[in-house]
């Protein structure tokens, strides 16, 4: 008690203290930038053009990306795929507003009018799209808010459909953004003459190329000065932004050759009838086993990772390696076990008989409410679409000829445009319960068939090339590492990542016979690893403030096992290293080498005393142009072709440095174009060129003009 008393009388020298350490953790804070007091880098994703994009709507956005994706692609890919959108829609909308583009509401009727133009739920009886029955469903949509309804077979409700609004208005500014930015595209008649000359102007030349290649590159030295002169010289080629270089080593969790041979043991002993104990009768049942089962379907979905498969197969539709081992079985022989995939099986033959392999058949299809790509005209249950298919069923058993008459009734408007046939093969992807009824009848047979797109009256009409096709039950064990390997796995990464905290990565590496694997030039936002595939949990610890070159870290891999992963470099945002430089640099700086030995060298004044003394032969080129500045023999040589039509007839050029060596030129005759009265064609193909080029360079250009600043890697 004295010691509390004694804390509430110095309560206001404690108050005093606390702030104090309060006030100096800000103030550290501020002066190491770790503290803002603005909750905006929080908060904001990105800034475009003074345009905040919020953390929280972005986010929401990606969440709905990775949703429409399902499992298709990862989060780092759906929010990419939103960044693109959001920047695209930040830049455009820029523009938008700087010239007062809107999407006026007769114009917005007309953009929907074409967008929806085949909707079937908006026409008329003589199928012209009606606006009334689009401004009747739009009401509706509003009325039932926030429930939703079907829009050819879509599930839809008001906030969606205004999202779609919103979607066609963008789509319209832009494309009048575009016509605008294309209405001024022109090409002029002087650009048209001089796409004619430079098409139709022609040279005949003598040459002499030196190659580059006639010196070799192990009698050139490069110096990392040379790299370092080159790099600065070049910078825009070998400027980067911040990267990483790590190494690593994969730990695999991956079945063990004992695992593989326990999988096929086990299989083994499936075969087989087993007496067991059972307590609550105490006394021993037997367990029928695969061999001797009447029941195959329950037999491989207790014992097997793939479900039973009740589809007749013909032997083209069994994997090719397998087809003659299990096709040639009698009924009740079993094949395996076998290896395919990821998967050890055992197959059994369970059915045979003589189907074709393909049909005809035609049908009359009776949807029901939430069937598959029912639309919002359905409004039948499911009992009383089957009373409907049941009445037409015995109008059809009846008279066979009444069927063309009841197609009005089929909601298929596919079919139904070919007097409600169809054909289709045994490996089509049809309902199975629609194929099964097609395949396993007979020509003539009818009957009402239920699938998830409705009631179905089908007539088999034809069936082609009959021949055997067997039914088989297959039991796959997935091959995987025992909790024993896993356990192993999980040592030796322990092991490993021990010794290297203290001894050298690649040393120890090597000491054990692991791979050691580079990776190097990781941005901020990368996500896949060569090798790993997607971790973005490793690209994260890279850039973390706290990470150093020589930390080491272990990170799980998605599918199993473990990566012990080292930092190697820190790769700051300016001009590339020499050493990664070198790679593009050296053959370029090679060249320049070469070029100015074979400068010194020449000592000639013509082509033919240059071919002699460099042991190369005088060659020819007639009929050359500026538009295709290609020399036959020496390859894409613009700068050579260019000095040649610089030349006058006869004339010899002096030492031109190419692109595969050293050349000497002499123009030995020039054909002028003959002149055009008008170049207006000319004009007009370079204009229609630039207006087709504006779709794919405009947005890019207005892109790269935009201020960004992309705040991503602080959340993802």
């Amino acid at each position: 008690m004295a010691i509390l008393n004694k804390i509430r009388q110095q309560s206001l020298v404690l108050i005093i203290v606390i702030a104090m350490a309060l006030f100096a953790f800000i103030l550290s804070g501020l002066f190491d930038g770790s503290t803002n007091f603005s909750s905006k880098s929080q908060n904001v994703i990105a800034t475009i053009n003074g345009e905040d994009i919020s953390r929280d709507d972005f986010m929401n956005k990606v969440e709905t990306a990775q949703q429409q994706l399902g499992g298709r692609g990862t989060s780092t890919q759906a929010m990419n795929q939103v960044w693109d959108q959001e920047i695209r829609q930040a830049v455009m909308e820029f523009q938008y507003d700087a010239l007062g583009l809107v999407v006026e509401r007769d114009q917005m009727r007309d953009l929907l009018k074409l967008s929806l133009a085949s909707f079937e739920d908006f026409k008329d009886a003589d199928g012209i799209f009606d606006e009334n029955k689009l401004n009747e469903f739009i009401a509706n949509l509003k009325a039932i808010s926030p429930e939703t309804t079907l829009l050819n077979g879509t599930p839809i409700n008001y906030q969606a459909w205004t999202n779609y609004e919103s979607t066609i208005s963008a789509g319209g500014r832009q494309q009048t953004y575009f016509n605008m930015i294309k209405a001024g595209v022109i090409g002029t008649l002087a650009e048209g003459e001089l796409d004619y000359k430079l098409e139709n102007d022609k040279v005949d030349i003598k040459f002499v190329q030196i190659p580059f290649s006639s010196i070799p590159d192990s009698t050139i030295t490069v110096t990392k000065s040379d790299v370092a002169n080159y790099v600065n010289r070049n910078k825009s080629k070998y400027e980067v932004k911040d990267t990483r270089d790590i190494h690593f080593v994969q730990f695999k969790e991956e079945a063990s050759l004992e695992d593989e041979a326990n999988i096929q043991t086990y299989l083994l002993d499936l075969l087989k009838d087993k007496v067991e104990y059972n307590p609550n009768s105490k006394s021993n049942d037997t367990i029928i086993g695969f061999n001797n089962t009447t029941d195959n379907e329950a037999f491989v979905n207790t014992n097997s990772a793939i479900k039973y498969n009740n589809n007749f197969l013909t032997k083209s539709l069994i994997p090719t390696e397998l087809a003659d081992s299990i096709f040639d079985l009698k009924k009740g022989s079993i094949y395996g076990p076998y290896k395919q995939g990821n998967y050890y099986m055992l197959t059994k033959v369970v059915e045979e008989k003589q189907m074709p392999d393909s049909v005809k058949v035609r049908h009359i299809l009776i949807p029901f409410v939430g069937t598959t790509r029912a639309d919002v005209s359905v409004i039948k249950t499911d009992e009383e679409a089957k009373k409907t298919a049941d009445s037409i069923f015995s109008v059809i058993k009846s008279n066979r000829s009444k069927f063309l008459s009841l197609l009005d009734l089929s909601s298929d408007k596919v079919s139904n445009e070919k007097n409600g046939e169809i054909e289709f093969a045994l490996q089509a992807p049809m309902a199975e319960e629609f194929k099964a009824f097609s395949f396993e009848n007979n020509i003539g047979d009818l009957e009402v068939v239920k699938t998830s797109f409705g009631y179905h009256i089908i007539e088999i009409l034809d069936q082609k090339n009959k021949q055997r096709a067997i039914k088989v039950a297959t039991i796959a064990q997935v091959i995987e590492p025992s909790e024993k390997t896993i356990d192993n796995v999980f040592n030796k990464t322990s092991k490993f990542e021990i010794a290297v905290n203290s001894q050298d990565f690649k040393a120890v590496a090597k000491e054990n016979n692991y791979s050691v694997k580079p990776v190097s030039n990781m941005g901020e936002l990368d996500e896949s690893i060569p090798g790993l595939g997607n971790q973005r949990a490793i690209v994260r610890w890279t850039f973390e403030d706290e990470t150093n070159v020589g930390d080491i870290r272990r990170f799980n891999i998605q599918g199993g096992g473990y990566a012990v992963v080292v930092l190697a470099a820190k790769n700051k945002k300016g001009l590339m290293s020499t050493t990664k430089a070198s790679v593009t640099a050296l053959p370029e700086i090679r060249k320049e080498k070469k070029a100015e030995l074979i400068r010194a060298r020449i000592s000639g004044t013509t082509l033919e005393d240059i071919a002699a003394s460099e042991n190369q032969s005088v060659k020819t080129a007639l009929a050359i142009n500026m538009k295709s500045p290609t020399l036959s023999g020496a390859g894409r040589e613009p700068k050579v072709i260019g000095t040649a039509f610089g030349l006058k007839e006869g004339q010899t050029s002096t030492l031109i440095i190419g692109n595969l060596g050293v050349y000497v030129v002499q123009t030995t005759k020039i054909t002028p174009a003959e002149g055009l009265a008008n170049y207006q064609a000319a004009a007009n193909r370079i204009g229609v060129t630039k207006a087709n080029a504006v779709n794919s360079v405009l947005y890019n250009a207005l892109k790269e003009a935009s201020e960004i600043e992309d705040n991503r890697a602080a959340f993802y």
